[in-house]
C-alpha cells in the first residue's frame, strides 16, 4: 500500500528511511512549538491556543503536501512572519491580533487563487537553473547560521555585529550548551561520514542526552531568567479547550477601526514574504534532493504550492500566523527522505505533540543546532554545479549575490529578490536580454517597487 501510494522504489528509498527522515524533520522543527506561542503571546494571544493551532495547521499543511505532491516537505508557522504579525502589525500599527489573522486569512485565499492559476508555478519555472542552485547554497549557509545562533556559538557584538561566544562566561548555562552543541556537531559528522543510518537524528538525541547528563551532575544549571530551561521534560496534559480562544477569531473584528490602505499593505506584506520564502525553500531543498528535472522544474510543484496556501488559510482560522514550507525539511531530505511518507510521519508527530507538547518542547535548541549546521554543509555542495567562468558571469554573479544576501540579510526572500534584480540588470546591460524570461522582468520590477514603497 505504501509503495503504491508513495512510489518508494521509484524514489530509491524505503519505509525505514522515510520514517527516520520524518522524525528528523520534526525534531529540527519542534522548536516552533515553543517559539511561536511565545511570540504571538506578545500580541495578546493565548499560548496554549497558539500551540494547538500551530500543531493542527502544521498537520494539515504537511499531510496535504505529502498526499497531493508526494514531497518530503513539512509546513508550520513561519519564523519572521510570526514576528511581523506580533511586533509590527499589532505592536507598531496597533491592530488587534484578530485583524492580523484576517490579513493572513485573506493572504491565504489569494495564494490559493494564484496556485490554481499557475502563477506561482510559473514564477518557480522562470528562475534560471544557476540561480536555483544559488538559492540552495544560500539557504544552506542561512540555516547553518541559524544553527550557530541556536547553539549560542554566534552571539551579538556591538562592534562587529556578531562574534564567537566566550565558553567560560556563564559556563553552567550558556557555555556548557555551546560546548555540547560542538560535541554534538562532531558526533553527527562522524556518524554521517561512517554512513550510519539516521545519523542526524542520532546526533540530535545524543546531544540532548548529553545535556540531560550534564544537568543531572550539575554541569548545566537552568537559568529561566536568561531562557535556559530544564532539559527534563514534564508530563503535564494540554488544555484543549483553550483552542476556542483563537478559533475563528479572524472573523471577529471591527472593520471601522481598520485603515483600508494600511490593511492592504499588511496583506501584501504577508503575501510577498510568504510567496518567496516558500519558493526559495522549495527551490533550495529540491535542488539538494535531486528532485528537479533536466529543465530545472519540480514535478508536483502545483499541489505543493496549493498545500502551502491551504495551510495558511486553515492556520489563520485556527489561530496562528502564516504557515509556510519549512527550510528545516532539508534535515529530513539529508536523512534520506524523498517522498510524502516523510511528511506523513512529520505531520502525525505534530498532531501527537498536542498531547505531549511539554516533552517535545523540552528538546533544547543546542541539540537541534548540530543538525542544522550539518544540513547547511550538505546544501552548500550545490555550489560546485554553478559555473564561475567568464562566459557565465551574468548568471554566476546573481547566484553569488543571492547566496550572500540570505544569511547576511537574514531572509530567504531577500536573497531571491536581489538575485532576480541583479540577473535582469546584468543580462540586459551585457547584451544577453534574450536569456531573460518575460516573467523575470515583472518580478524584478515588483522587487524594486517593494524596496521603494514598502
Amino acid at each position: 500500500m505504501l509503495e503504491k501510494l508513495f512510489k518508494l522504489k521509484e524514489h530509491n528509498t524505503n519505509v525505514k528511511t522515510e520514517v527516520i527522515a520524518g522524525i528528523t524533520t520534526f525534531m529540527t522543527m519542534a522548536y516552533i512549538l515553543a517559539v511561536n506561542p511565545g511570540i504571538l503571546a506578545d500580541a495578546g494571544m493565548d499560548r496554549t491556543a497558539v500551540l494547538l493551532a500551530t500543531c493542527i495547521a502544521s498537520f494539515i499543511g504537511t499531510i496535504c503536501m505529502a498526499l497531493s505532491a508526494n514531497l518530503p516537505f513539512a509546513l508550520s508557522a513561519g519564523m519572521g512572519l510570526n514576528a511581523y504579525l506580533a511586533y509590527t502589525v499589532v505592536g507598531v500599527m496597533g491592530y488587534h491580533w484578530q485583524v492580523a489573522l484576517l490579513a493572513v486569512f485573506i493572504e491565504g485565499l489569494i495564494f490559493i487563487v494564484l496556485s490554481l492559476t499557475n502563477v506561482r508555478e510559473a514564477i518557480f519555472d522562470a528562475i534560471p537553473l544557476n540561480l536555483k542552485r544559488g538559492v540552495s547554497v544560500g539557504i544552506g549557509i542561512f540555516i547553518a547560521f541559524i544553527g550557530l545562533q541556536n547553539a549560542k556559538l554566534v552571539i551579538p557584538n556591538s562592534s562587529t555585529l556578531v562574534s564567537i561566544t566566550n565558553f567560560t562566561k556563564d559556563f553552567n548555562s550558556a557555555g556548557i550548551c555551546s560546548l555540547l552543541a560542538v560535541i554534538g556537531l562532531f558526533l553527527t559528522i562522524i556518524l554521517y561520514i561512517k554512513r550510519v543510518p539516521g545519523s542526524i537524528l542520532i546526533g540530535i538525541l545524543g546531544t540532548w542526552i548529553l545535556g540531560l547528563i550534564c544537568q543531572a551532575v550539575g554541569l548545566y544549571v537552568p537559568d529561566i531568567k536568561n531562557e535556559y530551561y530544564s532539559l527534563i521534560p514534564s508530563f503535564a496534559m494540554t488544555d484543549f479547550s483553550k483552542l476556542g480562544e483563537t478559533f475563528g477569531q479572524c472573523f471577529q473584528f471591527d472593520f471601522n477601526k481598520v485603515g483600508i490602505v494600511n490593511f492592504v499593505i499588511v496583506v501584501f506584506s504577508f503575501l510577498f514574504v510568504d510567496l518567496f520564502d516558500t519558493l526559495g525553500t522549495l527551490v533550495g531543498v529540491s535542488t539538494k534532493a535531486g528532485m528537479l528535472d533536466e529543465n530545472g522544474k519540480l514535478p508536483g510543484i502545483k499541489p505543493a504550492l496549493l498545500s502551502d496556501a491551504v495551510a495558511t488559510t486553515a492556520g489563520a482560522v485556527l489561530g496562528t500566523s502564516t504557515v509556510t514550507t519549512f527550510v528545516e525539511s532539508s534535515a529530513g531530505v539529508a536523512a534520506g527522505g524523498r517522498t510524502g511518507l516523510t511528511g506523513i510521519v512529520t505531520g502525525f508527530l505534530f498532531l501527537i505533540s498536542m498531547l505531549f507538547a511539554p516533552i517535545f518542547t523540552a528538546i533544547p535548541s543546542f541539540a537541534t543546532a548540530p543538525a542544522l549546521i550539518m544540513v547547511g554543509f550538505l546544501m552548500f555542495g550545490a555550489i560546485a554545479d554553478i559555473k564561475f567562468t567568464d562566459d557565465n558571469m551574468t548568471e554566476a554573479v546573481p547566484a553569488y549575490l543571492c547566496i550572500i544576501a540570505m544569511p547576511l540579510f537574514y531572509s530567504i526572500s531577500e536573497g531571491i529578490s536581489i538575485g532576480i534584480i541583479s540577473y535582469v540588470i546584468l543580462n540586459m546591460i551585457c547584451g544577453k536580454a534574450k536569456n531573460i524570461k518575460p516573467l523575470m522582468y515583472i518580478l524584478a520590477v515588483l522587487f524594486i517597487l517593494k524596496y521603494a514603497l514598502l
